[in-house]
């Protein structure tokens, strides 16, 4: 049966988190709606990883498999005329049948939105973190070293985390700004449960100079999530790409959303 890849962009806020859910409405839900009446049969959809109620995707990957015949326009055609203005699909490619949204990803990016500012944003509430103390990026940036390399997470995985390991690889870590808008860019070959939002919110304690920047790493090495500090909010994370091996041919994915493109080093 063939199989068909798709790169999904969202706005997760008004959705319970990517999983499809008896009791509210995920985004994997909508999706798998939107496929089925295009192929006029049930598709079931299983995704590179599962964003949390509130946090952005600019490129979800997915794959399903359909005996419906159709060309790989239509598949992107077809679905965002069902989809709701929140959710679009932007690429469909025929893959192999070996080839799997979650188990063939070499790594996944994330990026990590902050609003540094006296005033709160409205166009953006639900779109970035907002903090109005001053945050200090090079600071946060040269802490956030610490990070890379392969670790055990414990400190920084939620409580409820499922994984049977804490152990990543996280590959790089960058914190820049672009006057008042900065970016936390994360790449690891996965990730925990809330990883991103706690490295976030340890980074802002050390931004806003509530905690020296050897904190983080005295947070990775003493594995423990109650001394990891506060989870920041989900709406300033984004998905932003899944990584996978060039012998899939998968269209190059946006990393970035438009609003944080100009970011810059510290």
């Amino acid at each position: 049966m063939p199989r068909i890849a798709l790169g999904i962009e969202y706005d997760g806020s008004a959705f319970a988190g990517w999983q499809a859910q008896s009791h509210a409405t995920g985004i994997q839900s909508v999706v798998e709606s939107a496929l089925s009446s295009v192929a006029n049969q049930a598709v079931a959809v299983t995704a590179a990883g599962r964003t949390d109620a509130g946090v952005h995707a600019t490129c979800q990957v997915v794959h399903f498999d359909t005996a419906a015949e159709r060309i790989e326009r239509a598949w992107v055609l077809g679905a965002n005329t069902q989809l709701r203005p929140d959710v679009s699909v932007l690429w469909a490619r025929n893959v192999p049948t070996d080839f799997h949204a979650r188990f063939s990803a070499e790594a996944r990016s994330y990026r990590y939105v902050i609003r540094n500012s006296a005033a709160r944003p409205s166009l953006d509430r639900d779109r970035v973190c907002w903090t109005r103390e001053p945050l200090d990026c090079l600071l946060m940036h040269e802490a956030a070293q610490a990070l890379v390399g392969v670790h055990d997470f414990s400190s920084f995985r939620a409580a409820e985390c499922q994984s049977r390991t804490p152990i990543r690889r996280l590959e790089s870590i960058a914190v820049a700004r672009h006057d008042t808008m900065l970016t936390i860019d994360v790449t690891a070959n996965a990730f925990l449960h809330h990883m991103v939002r706690n490295i976030a919110g340890v980074l802002i304690a050390v931004g806003r100079g509530k905690r020296p920047g050897g904190w983080v790493r005295e947070v990775l090495e003493v594995r423990d999530r109650k001394l990891g500090g506060v989870t920041a909010p989900p709406q300033g994370l984004y998905l932003v790409e899944v990584r996978y091996p060039a012998e899939f041919l998968l269209p190059a994915q946006p990393g970035a959303t438009a609003s944080t493109l100009a970011a810059r080093r510290c």
